[in-house]
């Protein structure tokens, strides 16, 4: 574990993991984009096949130009029985500072209520990522969020 980082990037890493969450839980959808770079990489893939070496995942977005078409399909599009969700995301854990970014990873997992049901576990795993600095502050430049169970209850329609 390489952990040479100062106190205010530290923070500025926890703060993006904590306005990300907070921004997606309360379906703000228009900033998740932000949190990203324009050439980023967004996958949601199974545990098995990424420990596997395999390609596929549930989904997958490689520009911020997609991650707004997500957003607008969420907003105007998808036809879906509306839910909300909270996330609990663990402290990230630095893997690597480099000059390509920080190499970082968290547990997450994420509760969703349906408007008439008890809240369930929705999805549990780890985000694994890498973040930049940018001119904006820090920014996702790969987000990959691995979930440990292969079973989605039917579909995955709010980023993790």
């Amino acid at each position: 574990m390489a952990s040479n980082i100062n106190f205010e990037d530290w923070l500025a890493l926890t703060q993006l993991y904590a306005d990300y969450a907070s921004a997606v839980d309360s379906g703000q959808w228009d900033l998740w984009p932000g949190f990203f770079t324009e050439d980023c990489v967004y996958r949601l893939q199974p545990r098995e096949n990424h420990e596997r070496g395999f390609p596929l995942a549930t989904l997958s977005f490689t520009s911020k130009g997609m991650l707004k078409d997500r957003v607008y399909g969420i907003k105007e599009t998808l036809f879906h029985d509306p839910y909300y969700q909270r996330h609990v995301v663990g402290t990230p854990v630095i893997r690597a500072v480099e000059a390509g970014g920080i190499r970082c990873e968290a547990n997450y997992a994420v509760f969703r209520t349906k408007l008439s049901d008890a809240s369930t576990v929705f999805n549990v795993g780890r985000y694994l990522d890498t973040v930049v600095r940018t001119a904006e502050g820090l920014k996702f430049a790969r987000r990959e969020c691995i979930y440990d169970s292969e079973m989605i209850p039917n579909s995955i329609i709010y980023p993790l």
